[in-house]
């Protein structure tokens, strides 16, 4: 029986899969677990009546469970854990919040306008910590498998490389080394290859936040 999955399409291509990292970080757990899955595509731009009643705020992802669809990536990555424990994709406590600040960072230096508001410098300073995590626990956050973390930070790190460096001319300094491994690494996975947006359908995403 396949899971079912709402996701977002690409911006202008409603039959292609979109840039949403979250709806990413699902599929990639999905993938990497075996789990059959049946994608629903979403306009975002005209949500339609029907994804509207299983998910009134309008947000993706969205995974149906025993006839329940349930919201929020965290909720829906926790809940394929419990229901497909093998292979465990489980992140020790101790390495769950590496790299979460990096999202945030990102987003406040793509939308600057000011070269001198330290937004850059934060987000360096943020993958800095990350180079030195791997460099001690590498390759992957938790060591030397895969695990939620990494599904969740990976996405996040695509879009990153993508929109800087399409909007900024802007490239993850070449001396963090484990970092440029480690998004090497991910980003070459058959289940990433098979679930990430298209460099163009990213770069479509962002505009309107870039340009607001």
């Amino acid at each position: 029986m396949a899971l079912e999955i709402c996701v977002k399409a690409a911006a202008g291509a409603p039959d292609i899969l979109g840039d949403c990292p979250f709806c990413q970080r699902v599929l990639l757990t999905l993938e990497e677990k075996k789990v059959p899955y049946k994608l629903n595509l979403v306009n975002l731009s005209d949500k339609p009546q029907w994804f509207l009643e299983i998910s009134p705020e309008g947000k993706v992802p969205v995974v149906k469970f025993d006839d329940k669809w349930v919201a929020d990536s965290d909720v829906i990555v926790g809940i394929i854990e419990d229901k497909f424990p093998e292979p465990s994709l489980k992140t020790p406590p101790e390495f769950a919040h590496v790299g979460s600040k990096i999202f945030g960072t990102f987003i406040t230096f793509l939308k600057s306008k000011d070269a001198n508001d330290g937004s850059e410098q934060a987000l360096v300073n943020e993958l800095k910590a990350l180079d030195e995590h791997l460099k001690g626990h590498g390759p992957f956050i938790a060591g030397e498998k895969i695990t939620a973390v990494d599904l969740g930070l990976g996405p996040k790190l695509y879009h990153l490389e993508i929109t800087l460096g399409h909007f900024k001319k802007w490239t993850v300094p070449e001396s963090l080394t484990y970092v440029h491994n480690y998004m090497k690494s991910i980003f070459g996975r058959e289940s990433f290859v098979k679930t990430k947006a298209a460099k163009e359908h990213v770069i479509a995403g962002w505009a309107p936040k870039v340009n607001a």
